[in-house]
């Protein structure tokens, strides 16, 4: 299911356990030859200051062909990009997959539908992880 938060967050239902949501994300990507910057590992993070956080995975990721034109145009869209996909379980171990809707990015930089083509790919990544079963990879 989607859901878009007030704030232009987009939320899928996955599923899949978040590892799994992960290294399917992190495929697509090198399979499309996206430059992945960073992996945070939020939970892994908490775990190692003896905190416990459910599986919370931050993959940070773009292509700055793609990216810099945004930012010529608005340069403050630099706080927003490179893009980020969110992928976190609950306590329940439902895995969700967030992500700013690019749409929300259009309005809040004030940007031409051209320009928001150049980010709007995520919205396909985000629902093929979210829904694609491991046995379909």
């Amino acid at each position: 299911m989607k859901t878009t938060g007030k704030k232009g967050i987009v939320h899928l239902d996955s599923a899949r356990p978040a590892q799994e949501v992960l290294q399917h994300l992190l495929a697509i990507l090198q399979a499309k030859a996206i430059t992945v910057f960073a992996v945070i590992d939020h939970s892994g993070e908490a775990a190692r200051v003896g905190m416990e956080m459910h599986d919370t995975k931050l993959v940070i990721f773009g292509n700055p062909k793609a990216g810099t034109p945004l930012m010529l145009a608005a340069p403050d869209s630099a706080l927003d990009l490179p893009l980020k996909i969110l992928i976190a379980e609950d306590a329940n171990g439902a895995t969700k997959v967030s992500y700013n809707d690019p749409a929300y990015l259009q309005t809040r930089y004030d940007l031409t539908p051209e320009l928001v083509g150049n980010i709007a790919a995520i919205e396909q990544i985000a629902a093929t992880i979210a829904a694609t079963p491991a046995s379909s990879r």
